[in-house]
Protein backbone atom coordinates (compact mmCIF):
# COMPACT_ATOMS: atom_id res chain seq x y z
CA UNK A 1 0.00 0.00 0.00
CA UNK A 2 1.45 3.52 -0.62
CA UNK A 3 2.23 5.42 2.06
CA UNK A 4 0.64 8.73 2.64
CA UNK A 5 3.21 11.80 2.58
CA UNK A 6 2.43 13.90 6.04
CA UNK A 7 3.73 17.23 6.92
CA UNK A 8 4.53 17.29 10.90
CA UNK A 9 5.29 19.46 13.90
CA UNK A 10 6.63 18.66 17.14
CA UNK A 11 5.58 20.64 20.48
CA UNK A 12 7.01 20.72 23.71
CA UNK A 13 10.18 19.84 25.22
CA UNK A 14 9.87 16.88 28.13
CA UNK A 15 6.08 16.92 27.63
CA UNK A 16 5.86 16.57 23.88
CA UNK A 17 3.14 16.29 21.17
CA UNK A 18 3.32 16.00 17.83
CA UNK A 19 0.75 17.64 15.07
CA UNK A 20 0.87 16.11 12.24
CA UNK A 21 -0.69 18.13 9.01
CA UNK A 22 -3.54 16.21 6.31
CA UNK A 23 -4.30 16.97 2.90
CA UNK A 24 -7.26 16.13 1.41
CA UNK A 25 -7.58 12.31 1.26
CA UNK A 26 -4.48 11.65 3.42
CA UNK A 27 -4.77 9.78 6.72
CA UNK A 28 -2.79 9.00 10.00
CA UNK A 29 -3.00 5.91 12.31
CA UNK A 30 -2.57 6.60 16.05
CA UNK A 31 -2.41 4.04 18.74
CA UNK A 32 -5.39 3.84 21.23
CA UNK A 33 -5.59 6.92 23.34
CA UNK A 34 -2.92 8.42 21.86
CA UNK A 35 -5.02 11.98 20.16
CA UNK A 36 -4.99 14.45 21.68
CA UNK A 37 -6.80 16.74 19.18
CA UNK A 38 -8.00 16.70 15.67
CA UNK A 39 -9.28 19.65 13.73
CA UNK A 40 -13.11 19.70 12.04
CA UNK A 41 -13.11 17.77 8.90
CA UNK A 42 -11.00 15.12 10.31
CA UNK A 43 -13.08 11.65 10.35
CA UNK A 44 -12.46 8.89 12.95
CA UNK A 45 -12.50 5.08 12.13
CA UNK A 46 -11.04 2.26 14.20
CA UNK A 47 -9.72 -0.88 12.36
CA UNK A 48 -8.57 -4.25 13.11
CA UNK A 49 -5.25 -4.66 13.15
CA UNK A 50 -3.00 -1.57 11.75
CA UNK A 51 -4.91 -0.69 8.40
CA UNK A 52 -1.56 -1.12 6.30
CA UNK A 53 -3.14 -3.48 4.07
CA UNK A 54 -6.13 -1.62 2.91
CA UNK A 55 -10.03 -1.94 3.76
CA UNK A 56 -10.34 -5.27 1.19
CA UNK A 57 -7.05 -6.38 0.97
CA UNK A 58 -5.89 -9.93 2.64
CA UNK A 59 -9.76 -10.72 3.29
CA UNK A 60 -10.64 -11.95 7.08
CA UNK A 61 -7.50 -14.28 7.66
CA UNK A 62 -4.70 -11.35 6.61
CA UNK A 63 -6.88 -8.94 9.09
CA UNK A 64 -6.91 -11.16 11.83
CA UNK A 65 -3.24 -12.09 11.25
CA UNK A 66 -2.36 -8.05 11.48
CA UNK A 67 -4.34 -7.93 14.87
CA UNK A 68 -2.72 -10.87 16.43
CA UNK A 69 0.56 -9.42 15.78
CA UNK A 70 -0.22 -6.41 17.73
CA UNK A 71 -2.08 -8.86 20.38
CA UNK A 72 1.02 -10.35 20.65
CA UNK A 73 3.32 -7.27 21.41
CA UNK A 74 0.86 -6.42 24.06
CA UNK A 75 -1.33 -3.80 22.08
CA UNK A 76 -4.31 -2.93 21.80
CA UNK A 77 -6.22 -5.57 18.85
CA UNK A 78 -7.27 -1.78 16.88
CA UNK A 79 -5.77 1.20 16.15
CA UNK A 80 -7.29 4.07 14.61
CA UNK A 81 -7.20 6.03 11.34
CA UNK A 82 -7.96 9.82 10.98
CA UNK A 83 -8.62 10.93 7.86
CA UNK A 84 -9.18 14.31 5.88
CA UNK A 85 -12.31 14.50 4.31
CA UNK A 86 -12.42 18.25 3.90
CA UNK A 87 -11.42 20.18 1.08
CA UNK A 88 -8.37 21.79 2.76
CA UNK A 89 -5.56 21.33 4.81
CA UNK A 90 -6.70 19.38 8.57
CA UNK A 91 -4.51 18.57 11.65
CA UNK A 92 -4.48 16.14 14.68
CA UNK A 93 -2.24 15.93 17.60
CA UNK A 94 -0.80 12.97 18.79
CA UNK A 95 0.31 12.89 22.82
CA UNK A 96 3.08 11.13 24.65
CA UNK A 97 1.56 8.93 27.69
CA UNK A 98 4.49 9.76 29.97
CA UNK A 99 7.53 12.40 30.20
CA UNK A 100 10.15 11.81 27.44
CA UNK A 101 11.05 12.94 23.76
CA UNK A 102 8.59 11.52 20.59
CA UNK A 103 11.58 10.28 17.91
CA UNK A 104 10.10 10.79 14.36
CA UNK A 105 11.53 8.24 11.94
CA UNK A 106 11.19 8.45 8.06
CA UNK A 107 11.35 4.89 7.17
CA UNK A 108 12.60 5.41 3.35
CA UNK A 109 16.21 6.91 5.17
CA UNK A 110 16.63 3.75 7.46
CA UNK A 111 16.22 0.74 5.37
CA UNK A 112 11.94 0.13 5.33
CA UNK A 113 12.33 -1.38 8.87
CA UNK A 114 12.84 -0.04 12.20
CA UNK A 115 12.80 -2.44 15.33
CA UNK A 116 11.50 -0.97 18.93
CA UNK A 117 9.95 -1.72 22.45
CA UNK A 118 6.61 -3.13 22.45
CA UNK A 119 5.09 0.20 23.57
CA UNK A 120 7.17 2.56 21.77
CA UNK A 121 5.00 3.10 18.89
CA UNK A 122 3.22 6.28 18.70
CA UNK A 123 1.48 7.41 15.43
CA UNK A 124 2.22 7.00 11.81
CA UNK A 125 1.23 7.73 8.18
CA UNK A 126 -1.19 5.72 6.61
CA UNK A 127 0.15 2.66 4.99
CA UNK A 128 2.91 1.84 7.77
CA UNK A 129 3.03 -1.63 8.87
CA UNK A 130 3.11 -2.88 12.19
CA UNK A 131 4.31 -6.15 12.83
CA UNK A 132 6.55 -8.19 15.35
CA UNK A 133 10.08 -9.11 15.33
CA UNK A 134 11.15 -12.37 17.42
CA UNK A 135 14.36 -11.97 18.98
CA UNK A 136 16.31 -15.07 17.58
CA UNK A 137 18.55 -15.80 20.47
CA UNK A 138 17.54 -17.88 23.32
CA UNK A 139 19.07 -15.69 25.91
CA UNK A 140 17.71 -12.38 24.96
CA UNK A 141 13.85 -14.12 25.02
CA UNK A 142 14.64 -15.04 28.51
CA UNK A 143 16.56 -12.25 30.06
CA UNK A 144 16.61 -9.57 27.62
CA UNK A 145 13.77 -7.61 29.52
CA UNK A 146 11.85 -7.39 26.20
CA UNK A 147 11.09 -10.58 26.05
CA UNK A 148 11.34 -12.33 22.58
CA UNK A 149 8.87 -10.00 20.99
CA UNK A 150 9.56 -6.36 20.17
CA UNK A 151 7.46 -4.16 17.40
CA UNK A 152 8.45 -3.79 13.72
CA UNK A 153 7.60 -0.97 11.95
CA UNK A 154 7.97 -1.65 7.95
CA UNK A 155 7.26 1.00 4.87
CA UNK A 156 8.91 4.07 3.64
CA UNK A 157 6.50 6.85 5.24
CA UNK A 158 6.88 8.40 8.44
CA UNK A 159 6.85 6.74 11.97
CA UNK A 160 6.53 8.39 15.26
CA UNK A 161 7.88 6.52 18.33
CA UNK A 162 8.01 7.62 22.23
CA UNK A 163 10.77 7.46 24.93
CA UNK A 164 11.36 8.28 28.24
CA UNK A 165 13.48 11.11 29.24
CA UNK A 166 16.53 12.01 26.95
CA UNK A 167 16.89 10.45 23.68
CA UNK A 168 20.84 9.11 22.98
CA UNK A 169 21.35 8.33 18.69
CA UNK A 170 24.51 6.00 18.51
CA UNK A 171 25.72 5.10 15.00
CA UNK A 172 27.69 1.87 15.57
CA UNK A 173 30.54 1.43 13.48
CA UNK A 174 30.51 -2.57 11.76
CA UNK A 175 31.78 -4.57 15.22
CA UNK A 176 30.98 -1.71 17.32
CA UNK A 177 29.66 -2.47 20.84
CA UNK A 178 27.85 -0.67 22.88
CA UNK A 179 26.77 -2.13 26.67
CA UNK A 180 22.89 -0.75 27.95
CA UNK A 181 20.62 -1.14 30.63
CA UNK A 182 18.01 -4.09 28.91
CA UNK A 183 15.31 -1.28 29.52
CA UNK A 184 16.98 1.57 28.25
CA UNK A 185 16.89 0.36 24.84
CA UNK A 186 14.30 2.31 22.51
CA UNK A 187 14.36 1.26 18.77
CA UNK A 188 17.57 0.23 16.49
CA UNK A 189 18.19 -0.36 12.61
CA UNK A 190 17.67 -4.54 10.93
CA UNK A 191 21.54 -4.14 11.13
CA UNK A 192 22.02 -4.01 14.91
CA UNK A 193 23.18 -7.44 16.61
CA UNK A 194 21.23 -7.55 19.85
CA UNK A 195 22.13 -9.71 22.53
CA UNK A 196 21.91 -10.05 26.28
CA UNK A 197 25.16 -10.36 28.77
CA UNK A 198 25.63 -11.32 32.49
CA UNK A 199 27.41 -7.97 34.53
CA UNK A 200 30.18 -10.33 35.49
CA UNK A 201 30.80 -11.33 39.25
CA UNK A 202 28.00 -12.25 41.80
CA UNK A 203 28.71 -9.20 44.19
CA UNK A 204 28.15 -6.70 40.88
CA UNK A 205 25.17 -8.84 40.11
CA UNK A 206 23.64 -8.59 43.63
CA UNK A 207 24.34 -5.47 44.12
CA UNK A 208 25.44 -3.32 41.62
CA UNK A 209 22.06 -1.98 41.14
CA UNK A 210 21.95 -2.48 37.59
CA UNK A 211 20.61 -6.44 37.61
CA UNK A 212 22.01 -9.38 36.28
CA UNK A 213 21.94 -8.85 32.84
CA UNK A 214 22.33 -5.83 30.47
CA UNK A 215 21.64 -5.59 26.52
CA UNK A 216 25.04 -5.73 23.88
CA UNK A 217 23.99 -4.34 20.64
CA UNK A 218 26.51 -4.70 17.83
CA UNK A 219 27.17 -2.64 14.47
CA UNK A 220 26.61 -1.79 12.10
CA UNK A 221 23.95 0.04 12.20
CA UNK A 222 21.88 2.72 14.75
CA UNK A 223 20.16 2.88 18.24
CA UNK A 224 18.02 4.99 19.82
CA UNK A 225 18.24 4.64 24.01
CA UNK A 226 15.99 6.36 26.36
CA UNK A 227 17.46 7.94 29.64
CA UNK A 228 14.70 6.88 31.72
CA UNK A 229 12.53 3.48 31.42
CA UNK A 230 8.68 3.58 31.87
CA UNK A 231 9.25 0.78 34.20
CA UNK A 232 12.50 2.02 35.90
CA UNK A 233 10.11 5.18 37.14
CA UNK A 234 7.15 2.91 37.75
CA UNK A 235 9.10 0.70 39.96
CA UNK A 236 10.57 3.63 42.04
CA UNK A 237 6.99 5.39 42.25
CA UNK A 238 5.68 1.85 43.83
CA UNK A 239 8.35 1.27 46.11
CA UNK A 240 8.12 5.12 47.78
CA UNK A 241 4.42 4.91 48.21
CA UNK A 242 2.86 4.73 51.33
CA UNK A 243 0.85 1.31 52.38
CA UNK A 244 -2.34 1.62 54.46
CA UNK A 245 -3.87 -2.00 54.19
CA UNK A 246 -3.12 -4.60 56.53
CA UNK A 247 -5.09 -3.65 59.91
CA UNK A 248 -2.66 -0.16 59.97
CA UNK A 249 -0.86 0.74 62.61
CA UNK A 250 2.93 -0.28 62.66
CA UNK A 251 2.59 -3.66 61.38
CA UNK A 252 0.82 -2.48 58.50
CA UNK A 253 3.68 0.16 57.41
CA UNK A 254 6.45 -2.29 58.25
CA UNK A 255 4.22 -4.46 55.99
CA UNK A 256 4.43 -1.86 53.10
CA UNK A 257 8.01 -1.13 53.38
CA UNK A 258 8.61 -4.79 52.87
CA UNK A 259 6.48 -5.15 50.19
CA UNK A 260 7.84 -1.98 48.49
CA UNK A 261 11.08 -3.12 48.81
CA UNK A 262 10.21 -6.61 47.28
CA UNK A 263 7.83 -4.97 44.14
CA UNK A 264 9.56 -2.25 43.36
CA UNK A 265 13.29 -2.66 44.52
CA UNK A 266 15.47 -5.17 45.23
CA UNK A 267 13.77 -7.92 43.49
CA UNK A 268 13.14 -6.07 40.20
CA UNK A 269 16.91 -5.34 40.33
CA UNK A 270 17.68 -8.77 40.79
CA UNK A 271 15.95 -10.29 37.80
CA UNK A 272 15.59 -7.97 35.61
CA UNK A 273 17.50 -4.60 35.86
CA UNK A 274 15.12 -2.07 35.99
CA UNK A 275 12.37 -3.83 34.25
Amino acid sequence: MAMDVVDYYLHGDDMQFVEIELDPGEAAIGEAGSMMYMEDGIGMTTVFGDGSAGSGAGGLFGKLLGAGKRLITGESLFTTVYTNQGSGKRKVGFAAPYTGKIIPFDLSQIGGTLICQRDAFLCAAKGVSLGIAFQRKLGTGFFGGEGFIMQKLEGDGLAFVHSGGTVLKRDLAPGEVLRVDTGCVVAYTTGIDFDIQFVGGVKTALFGGEGLFFATLRGPGTVWIQSLPFARLASRIFAAAPRTQGGGGSGGEQGGLAAGILGGGLLGGLIGGDD
